[in-house]
């Protein structure tokens, strides 16, 4: 399957230039089913997987690989479909999501495709499109074939609980009153990332605007500026994904930063990638502080720190 990865080590090139790459496979039947690339540590062919009693009915076993212990995922099953069929063609899909490392049971792996974020749509709202962040299209056996895309942070979300409880030490009791109130726009292409940002900060009484992609929100953005509102006076900060459709976090944060009429708003980027590549990126593009998702702990301090800054300004005035 090396042949097939042999492009992965260069994908940060796209970081940046509001492109991605799309590792393509299917899941038993003809229909593509895609991942971004960003995510995936490694594929290999289905290893013997050891049974775990009492383990979540979509997790298929553990594989040993490397030396480490890594619990396999039924990707077909996670989506709403029958369990998937092992054969010659399954594959593991070895990923990082969210700090963690998981591996998907999948069928055959077709190819990578590099895309531009601005040729991935929003997906449908029913059916098994509630488990897909988004859809294209592309050439595939002489024929142009509907690719979806899988919200991987909602198969996990359901398999493994997140826990969105505020650590005591971490609230700062002073500020209390200075949040209730606030708002804060939240960009994710996921519903379930947008949730857990939402509920997270609704404990400490913030509104959040949500935004499913990089371009809705520079809309609204600057439709306030065109009404003549400061951005800094409408929100406290963003909070925005890296990797969503039409716009990706990075494109969003540039723009952002190069309009001197809001040029000045707090970002934060909080993404499942995890790593020194995203701090880098984050000093790259100009965002003010990265999280790693999902640590509710880490995105309270976030909020509280730009509330210091904000009184502090103020003060200063």
């Amino acid at each position: 399957m090396t042949s097939i990865l042999d492009s992965v080590d260069s994908r940060t090139r796209l970081v940046g230039e509001n492109r991605l790459e799309l590792l393509i496979f299917q899941l038993g039947t003809r229909q593509l089913f895609a991942i971004n690339v960003f995510k995936v540590r490694e594929v290999l062919k289905v290893p013997h997987l050891n049974q775990m009693p009492g383990a979540h009915p979509k997790i298929s076993g553990v594989a040993t690989i490397r030396g480490h212990s890594i619990p396999v995922i039924d990707m077909r099953q996670s989506i709403g479909m029958r369990p998937l069929e092992k054969d010659q063609d399954s594959n593991l899909i070895v990923t990082e999501y969210n700090r963690t490392i998981q591996a998907f049971m999948v069928g055959k792996v077709v190819y990578i495709k590099n895309m531009g974020w601005d040729e991935i749509l929003e997906p449908p709202t029913t059916g098994r499109g509630n488990y897909l962040t988004a859809i294209t299209r592309l050439e595939h056996e002489d024929a142009l074939k509907l690719v979806e895309i899988i919200d991987v942070e909602k198969v996990l979300a359901e398999i493994v609980s997140y826990d969105i409880g505020i650590s005591e030490e971490v609230l700062d009791q002073d500020l209390s009153q200075h949040l209730m109130g606030q708002k804060v726009l939240v960009v994710d292409d996921s519903s379930t990332a947008r949730k857990q940002v939402t509920e997270t900060l609704g404990q400490l009484g913030i509104e959040c605007i949500e935004m499913k992609n990089g371009a809705h929100a520079l809309n609204l953005l600057k439709s306030w500026c065109d009404e003549g509102k400061k951005v800094t006076d409408e929100i406290l900060l963003m909070i925005t994904d890296a990797e969503m459709p039409e716009m990706d976090g990075y494109k969003l944060t540039s723009e952002v930063r190069a309009d001197t009429r809001m040029s000045n708003l707090y970002i934060a980027l909080n993404t499942s990638l995890s790593g020194s590549f995203n701090e880098a990126m984050v000093e790259k593009v100009g965002c003010d502080r990265f999280v790693s998702k999902f640590q509710p702990d880490l995105l309270v301090d976030v909020v509280q720190t730009r509330m210091r800054e904000a009184l502090e300004n103020k003060t200063a005035r």
